[in-house]
């Protein structure tokens, strides 16, 4: 006789502390030498919560470096295995200061702060964010930069690259020329071997597609950006993003495009560069066809399936080829359902009329995830209420997920959708999923509701793109209401998901 075991979930809580906010703003940093640390903060008072394995409080610790009668104007965090650095920058008397601080497990500071960069005689700033701060996939570099916009016809990056001891490596001062009237600077980029990538798009106006594109490569040494034109064939992008393929030395830019001007989502652009040759591998496009339309469309029709999947996360393989995942999200105000040219481009580097000279930038930060946002601007808050910049009461939708698999050369290899629908009044922190790497295959976790209770769904990818529907997760709490979208994975299969309960947030960990 032999006997069997399965083992389900595992979920346990952290008790809700009643000395937090309600309206809390929280970001989970990991796991960090055996202990959870999870940072909060609410208006001026910003902490450090350690707990244990099993979401046991250790302790608070509470900054107290920060200087006092100034205010914190953004905070990121890059995580080790034995302790974490806390990226901040705050205002002093119109002065900007970019700073960074190493924490222990314990969250305890070790030595001193460190000033990375600063700038002076700023005007108008008002609290707004300057640097922005990125990492390579390694952890082994470090960069923080700004970006002087006084000049209509060219920009200056001023960007500070450290290694993983903080020390500073190089300080460069760079003239972006922007030959067109409405260029504008998108996503930014570090290669594990130090050099910056960033994108530099052009559209008609602010609120339309984007009819040109370059990539734009600086390395660890050189002086400025080499500009590389990317031939579009014909096609206006929605949104471009680019992602560094460390292995295999490359840079892969993608991003739906229509082939009219504001017109339907007909496909997925694709170009592929190798960074030693910096040269174009491919430069392809990818139409969806009518079967996939059918298999991913909500309330749209057939031509118009795509129009409100925006793109959540790129994943790289080993051979060469990536994954893309797409999500259906759109908003109604009033009954009115707003398209995705009402809140085109969301990238801050459009026109930027913030800080002076300088850009204010949401991007790069703990409250907004470049891959992970949605079209209404992503809120950039972490438990409380979603504020949504408008005076009406909004309803969030948030429906099926798509996933493509392509080969090296641009050629989609397989498709697959996961059907979800979701939303909600005023808030979005509830809808979405979270995305977890298992090795063998990507699992995702979202909420579904069940007689007005939000029940939490696992649903597993394997690499061959099939979908298994897992049983949903047994027997949790009740009073509990999860946040999957703001999970952090911290092992193989454990992750660290936020939840509400009665008004106070907490959070649990599950062993799936």
């Amino acid at each position: 006789m032999a006997s069997a075991t399965i083992k389900a979930q595992v979920i346990q809580y952290s008790e809700p502390d009643r000395e937090d906010a309600r309206s809390l703003n929280f970001e989970i940093i990991g796991k960090v030498a055996g202990n959870v640390l999870i940072y909060k903060n609410s208006k001026d008072l910003h902490f450090i919560a350690v707990y244990d394995l099993n979401m046991n409080l250790i302790r608070k610790e509470r900054f107290d470096f920060l200087p006092e009668r100034t205010r914190l104007i953004s905070s990121d965090f890059i995580q080790y295995n034995d302790f974490v650095y806390f990226l901040y920058q705050y205002q002093f008397k119109g002065n900007v200061f970019a700073m960074a601080v190493k924490l222990d497990e314990n969250a305890k500071r070790i030595g001193e702060p460190v000033l990375l960069d600063s700038t002076s005689n700023l005007s108008n700033i008002d609290n707004r964010k300057i640097y922005s701060f990125i990492n390579s996939e390694d952890k082994q570099k470090i960069l923080a930069f700004k970006i002087n916009t006084k000049s209509s016809n060219e920009h200056m990056v001023i960007t500070s690259l450290f290694n993983k001891d903080l020390q500073l490596l190089e300080k460069n001062s760079t003239l972006v020329a922007m030959p067109e009237r409405n260029d504008f600077l998108g996503e930014f980029g570090i290669g594990n071997d130090g050099a910056i990538v960033c994108l530099r798009q052009s559209g008609s106006s602010q609120n339309d597609n984007i009819n040109q594109i370059n990539l734009l490569v600086k390395p660890v040494g050189s002086y400025g950006f080499t500009d590389n034109p990317l031939p579009l064939k014909g096609v206006f992008l929605d949104n471009p993003h680019i992602k560094i393929d460390n292995k295999n030395q490359h840079y892969l830019i993608t991003s739906f495009y229509s082939k009219v001007k504001r017109g339907n989502i007909d496909g997925l652009y694709y170009t592929l560069w190798d960074m030693l040759a910096n040269k174009e591998l491919v430069n392809a496009v990818t139409g969806f066809s009518e079967e996939f339309r059918e298999d991913v469309r909500s309330q749209n029709s057939i031509k118009a399936a795509l129009n409100d999947f925006y793109l959540k996360n790129l994943i790289l393989r080993k051979d060469g080829g990536f994954m893309v995942i797409a999500e259906s999200a759109y908003l109604s105000n009033r009954g009115n359902n707003l398209n995705r040219y009402d809140y085109m481009n969301g990238s801050p580097f459009f026109n930027p009329l913030y800080g002076g000279n300088f850009m204010m930038s949401p991007y790069y930060n703990s409250y907004y995830n470049p891959m992970g946002y949605y079209p209404w601007g992503g809120f950039g808050t972490f438990g409380g209420m979603g504020y949504n910049g408008l005076n009406n009461v909004n309803r969030y939708y948030v429906d099926n997920i798509a996933i493509m698999s392509f080969e090296p050369n641009g050629k989609m290899e397989w498709s697959n959708v996961i059907r979800k629908s979701q939303y909600d009044d005023n808030t979005d922190n509830y809808l979405g999923y979270g995305l977890l790497n298992a090795g063998d295959k990507l699992r995702f976790i979202f909420n579904m509701q069940e007689r007005r209770n939000n029940i939490i769904t696992d649903q597993a990818l394997t690499a061959s793109g099939q979908i298994d529907r897992n049983p949903v997760i047994k027997n949790p709490e009740k009073g509990y209401d999860f946040m999957p979208r703001h999970a952090k994975q911290i092992g193989a299969r454990v992750a660290i998901v936020p939840c509400m309960y009665r008004g106070y947030t907490c959070f649990s960990k599950i062993e799936f």
